[in-house]
C-alpha cells in the first residue's frame, strides 16, 4: 500500500475514533438530560402541577431537605450559592422553613428569591386577593394567564416548576389573631411580613415578638422612585415613612413593643398620595369595595421596581441570616436629635406648670421629631406660609414650644401644635370656640394638619 493510502487510512481511523468518542459524549449528555427531565417531571407530578395548574390542594410532597444538596440536579442548580456560602452554610439555608405573609409586589419577589436560593420549605399566605392585570407591573412571576388566580396558588404553581424539591404550602387566608397558631406553628426559622394593612401587620409583628420568632417587616414601598434610599434598620430608626410611624405607634400603645424588629423601608418621602375613591355607580360607597372590613379601598400609585427591590432586599437579609453570614447594615443617622429632646423636655415642663403633671404627655422625642418636621415644618403653626428651612429653621426652634391644641385632650401626636413662646401664652388663655369664631381659616388649617397625624398613626 502506498504512503498516501496509509495516511488516508490513519486520518479516517482517527476521525472514526473521535466521532465515536463525540457520539458517546453526546449520548451521555443526552442521557443525563433525559434523566433530569424525568426526575423533574416526576417531582412536578407529585406536587400536582404537571397539567400546568396549581389545583385546589395546598398540600405538598414531603422531601427530606437534609439530603437535598446530595442530589446532582439540586446541587448544580444551587452551585453559585454553595460557592458563595460554602456547603455547610448552604445546608442551613436548604434545611430552613420560612413563612411569607402578603404575596403582592414585595412578598412575591421576596418569596421568589428565597426559593431560588434553596430554602427547603415555604409557607405562602395571602387572603383571597386574586392576581389582577394591574398587579403584573410588580409581581415576581405572574403572567396574564394567572389573572383571576389567588396569589398564593399562583406562586405555588410557578415555584413548583422552578425548584420542585421545595416543600411549598399555600394558604389562601387572611392572617388575624384567630389563625396565629395555624400559621406561626412549626417553629419557622423566619417570618416575612409583607402586609400593607396596619391592623393585620401590628397583630402579626406582636405575635412574632411574643413567640420569639425572627421576623423581618416591609414598610411602605408605594409612591417612591429612588432605589438608593432603601434601608434595613430597627423599626425605631425608620423615618420619612407614614406606615412605619403608624406601626411603631400602635406596637408601643397596644403591645408595649418599642423596637427590636428589623424593617425594610425607604428614606424617601412618598412622591404621590392615595388616589381618591371613585365609584362606578352613584349609590356605591367605599365599603362596597372592601374585600375585608377595615382594608383600604383607595389605590397607592406604585412604580413596580421599588416593591421588587424591597422584596429582593428582604430575601437577601433573610438568606444571609439563615446562612449565619454576619454583616453590619448601614446605620441610619438622626441629625439634630438634641433639638427634639429640648422641645420634648420643654413640653414636659409646660405640662407640669399648666396642668400640674406631665402624665398626659403621650409622645417621646422621636414623635416630637415627626410633629415638628412633618406636621409643622419647624415653624410656628401661625407661620406656615414662610419658606425658612435648614439652619434658619433650627434657629427658630429655639423660640418655639409644643402645646395642646384642645386642652381637654391629652398631649398626643394629633393634639399638639408648635407655637412661639408668646403665641403659646395667648393660646392657653383662649378657647377653641373663640379661635373657630375669630380665626376660622387658622382653625381649619390646624384641624386639617392634626387630622393628617390621626390618619398616619391610624388613631
Amino acid at each position: 500500500m502506498g504512503e498516501r493510502a496509509r495516511q488516508w487510512l490513519l486520518v479516517a481511523g482517527a476521525g472514526a475514533a473521535v466521532g465515536a468518542l463525540s457520539t458517546a459524549t453526546v449520548m451521555r449528555i443526552l442521557s443525563r438530560s433525559k434523566r433530569r427531565e424525568g426526575y423533574v417531571r416526576s417531582l412536578l407530578e407529585s406536587n400536582g402541577v404537571a397539567s400546568g395548574g396549581a389545583g385546589s390542594s395546598v398540600g405538598t410532597r414531603v422531601v427530606a431537605t437534609s439530603d437535598l444538596l446530595d442530589d446532582e440536579v439540586v446541587s448544580e442548580q444551587l452551585t453559585r450559592n454553595i460557592q458563595f456560602f460554602g456547603m455547610e452554610s448552604q445546608k442551613k439555608v436548604t434545611g430552613s422553613f420560612v413563612v411569607v405573609i402578603g404575596l403582592g409586589g414585595v412578598g412575591s419577589h421576596a418569596a421568589s428569591m428565597l426559593l431560588r436560593s434553596g430554602v427547603g420549605r415555604l409557607l405562602l399566605v395571602d387572603f383571597d386577593q386574586k392576581v389582577s392585570l394591574s398587579s403584573l407591573n410588580r409581581h415576581a412571576v405572574a403572567t396574564r394567564d394567572d389573572v383571576g388566580t389567588p396569589k398564593a396558588l399562583c406562586l405555588k404553581k410557578h415555584f413548583s416548576m422552578i425548584y420542585p424539591e421545595c416543600q411549598i404550602e399555600a394558604k389562601v387566608q387572611l392572617y388575624d389573631p384567630s389563625c396565629e397558631d395555624e400559621i406561626l406553628s412549626g417553629q419557622p426559622d423566619f417570618v416575612l411580613d409583607c402586609i400593607d394593612n396596619i391592623d393585620t401587620k401590628v397583630a402579626l409583628l406582636a405575635a412574632c415578638v411574643r413567640r420569639g420568632l425572627r421576623v423581618l417587616s416591609a414598610m411602605g414601598a408605594g409612591a417612591r422612585a429612588d432605589p438608593t434610599r432603601i434601608r434595613v434598620a430597627d423599626l425605631r430608626e425608620s423615618s420619612n415613612d407614614p406606615l412605619s410611624r403608624a406601626v411603631r405607634y400602635r406596637l408601643k400603645k397596644d403591645h408595649g413593643i418599642e423596637g427590636g424588629i428589623p424593617v425594610v423601608f425607604s428614606l424617601e418621602k412618598p412622591k404621590a398620595k392615595l388616589l381618591p375613591f371613585q365609584a362606578s355607580k352613584e349609590e356605591e360607597t367605599p365599603s362596597d369595595y372592601q374585600i375585608v372590613p377595615g382594608f383600604r379601598v383607595r389605590i397607592i400609585p406604585v412604580l413596580g421596581t421599588i416593591p421588587a427591590i424591597f422584596g429582593q432586599v428582604m430575601a437577601s437579609y433573610v438568606i444571609t441570616q439563615l446562612a449565619k453570614l454576619d454583616f453590619q447594615t448601614e446605620p441610619i443617622v438622626n441629625l439634630d436629635l438634641d433639638h427634639y429632646r429640648i422641645l420634648h423636655h420643654r413640653l414636659l415642663e409646660h405640662e407640669e406648670l399648666i396642668y400640674g403633671s406631665a402624665e398626659q404627655v403621650l409622645v417621646d422625642a422621636e414623635e416630637v421629631m415627626y410633629i415638628v418636621k412633618e406636621l409643622w415644618h419647624g415653624r410656628s403653626a401661625r407661620d406656615q406660609n414662610l419658606k425658612d428651612t435648614g439652619r434658619k429653621m433650627w434657629r427658630s426652634v429655639n423660640e418655639l414650644m409644643l402645646v395642646r391644641w384642645d386642652k381637654s385632650k391629652p398631649a398626643g401626636v394629633s393634639n399638639l401644635i408648635l407655637l412661639k413662646f408668646n403665641e403659646a401664652d395667648a393660646h392657653e388663655s383662649t378657647t377653641l370656640d373663640q379661635i373657630k369664631e375669630e380665626e376660622p381659616e387658622f382653625y381649619n388649617m390646624v384641624s386639617r394638619v392634626l387630622k393628617q397625624a390621626e390618619a398616619e398613626f391610624a388613631l
